[in-house]
């Protein structure tokens, strides 16, 4: 088996399980109980929240959410800013390359509660340059979110740049979707004003993620009830997935230049092997080595990962949460691909554990399809 679709969901780790499974077994009393159990859960469960923060640089100027997913924690921090800070102003911009979890969110906002929502253009590495960002930014922005790493392409933001011009606006925030950037590539976390992720993106558990917002930072919650996690976010929350996904991200951070290292070698490799097949590589050069995205110029990128799929190598059509609309990636197309091109993307995603060799066997059964399978 060669698995290239670890932007999708990646393998826990051993030690993601052992953390998960121990808390499961040691604290396992409601972390909202007021008996003594469940008290020694709500420091546990305190201490997971404070080594979070302390992992990304970051200390009491900043408060950690532990929630479901990235999905979850975009939606909360759209929704929350905008609720919270309307009286400032009504307008909010996004790149025009960002994950759904963002662009959705914002949409509806824009249409059912009156907001004005600007879409960045992207240039052909597909990032929002600072021009850009610089030439919409005004006093009635009162939140711009734009992605760290996109999940299509690889395409890294220079959010220390962008970061920059946001805060020239006392009443803007800077919002990023690291999914795709923690452990993968260097991150200005103290820079940025809340930034989301999820765990199973590097290795731990599905059902896991977080916020992580400043603390000055007054949120309306998108779901009410007992005011667990300060009110932002009601409802149980499970200790062993927060522990989980503290394991998951002081793995990866550790190991980050060291995997990077490994994950590059492969990456070169396919980028060089693709380039002698019929396919547009769409990924820039100066990307993420852990994502590699390309179109294919004569086939249908369906019938091909199927045709992978059946010799047991797993790659993807488009971002996983959607890949099962067929449809064009907005992404490529905001990058200038053609509607042809933009419905004929594979996404290879990469991690530490896929070898050169590998590689290898995907390129030669890749330029074999692509010889054997008639074109659409």
């Amino acid at each position: 088996m060669i698995y290239f679709d670890s932007a999708a969901s990646t393998r826990p780790s051993p030690a993601v399980l052992d953390a998960f499974a121990k808390a499961n077994q040691e604290y396992f009393a409601n972390p909202s109980s007021v008996h003594g159990l469940g008290r020694a859960s709500g420091r546990r469960l305190d201490e997971e929240r404070s080594r979070l923060l302390s992992l990304f640089g970051l200390g009491k100027t900043h408060r950690a959410v532990f929630l479901s997913g990235a999905s979850e924690a975009n939606n909360l921090a759209l929704k929350g800013i905008a609720f919270s800070y309307q009286n400032r102003g009504k307008k909010i911009l996004i790149s025009s390359a960002e994950h759904p979890s963002v662009t959705m969110p914002a949409k509806e906002l824009a249409a059912r509660f009156g907001f004005e929502l600007i879409e960045l253009a992207v240039n052909e590495d597909g990032v929002v340059t600072p021009e850009e960002l610089e030439r919409h930014m005004d006093k009635d922005v009162i939140l711009v979110s734009i992605l760290g790493v996109n999940n299509e392409t690889g395409a890294i933001s220079d959010l220390n740049a962008l970061s920059q011009i946001v805060h020239r606006f006392p009443k803007a925030y800077f919002h990023s979707d690291l999914t795709q950037a923690i452990g993968k590539v260097d991150v200005p976390y103290a820079s940025l004003d809340l930034f989301s992720f999820s765990g199973h993106k590097l290795h731990g558990i599905k059902g896991s993620g977080a916020l992580i917002y400043r603390s000055s930072i007054r949120l309306t919650p998108l779901i009410h009830g007992g005011g667990q996690e300060d009110g932002v976010r009601s409802g149980t929350v499970s200790l062993p997935l927060a522990a989980s996904l503290v394991t998951a991200v002081g793995e990866e951070l550790s190991h980050l230049k060291e995997n990077e290292a490994k994950v590059t070698l492969v990456h070169d490799y396919l980028w060089n092997g693709l380039k002698e097949l019929d396919v547009r590589i769409f990924s820039p050069e100066n990307g993420s080595p852990y994502v590699l995205d390309f179109s294919l110029n004569h086939h249908k990128a369906s019938v091909i990962v199927e045709a992978l799929s059946q010799k047991e190598i797993y790659v993807s059509t488009a971002s996983a949460c959607s890949s099962k609309i067929e449809h064009a990636s907005t992404v490529l197309l905001a990058m200038g691909a053609t509607n042809d091109e933009a419905s004929n993307a594979i996404r290879v995603s990469l991690d530490e554990s896929n070898s050169l060799e590998e590689a290898k066997v995907f390129l030669d059964t890749l330029s074999t399809l692509l010889k054997e399978v008639h074109h659409r």
